[in-house]
């Protein structure tokens, strides 16, 4: 192996020092999401469908390009901590998450089809505080 200083690993990688600091804990993560969505919040995402009536092994694999969980994924820091793709199954994972709170953050039958940024950065922000849920969303969006 080849010993480099960081500023000639600089040269030739995205290196993010804060990365090792990020994820020492869920509610870090989530946050961040949350200000990864909110970075744009007009932009429209796709929601997933069905994510509650589809089996776990189905559930797990579902995607949709365009998602919150896009949204994360596309974030290069993220992804240097281990997210591996935005299905639903590795969002769950990552943030540690029940099916219930990601539900709520991507399933179409609170949305419809698409929605917002921010209202999705508002449900990964109810996620936080365990016991919260779709009255702190409804406070948090009807709030800004």
């Amino acid at each position: 192996m080849k010993h480099q200083t960081v500023d000639q690993l600089n040269a030739v990688a995205d290196v993010h020092a804060e990365a090792a600091v990020l994820i020492a804990s869920r509610g870090q993560r989530l946050e961040r999401w949350a200000q990864l969505l909110e970075q744009d919040p007009g932009r429209r995402l796709v929601a997933l469908a069905g994510t509650e009536y589809a089996t776990p092994d189905v559930r797990e694999r579902m995607r949709s390009t365009g998602s919150p969980i896009t949204v994360a994924f596309e974030d290069p820091i993220f992804r240097a901590q281990g997210l591996k793709d935005d299905t639903y199954g590795e969002a769950k994972r990552f943030f540690e998450l029940s099916d219930w709170q990601l539900h709520e953050v991507v399933c179409h039958c609170h949305v419809g089809a698409n929605l917002p940024a921010r209202w999705a950065a508002s449900r990964v922000r109810a996620a936080i505080t365990p016991g919260s849920g779709i009255l702190a969303w409804l406070r948090a969006v009807f709030m800004h």
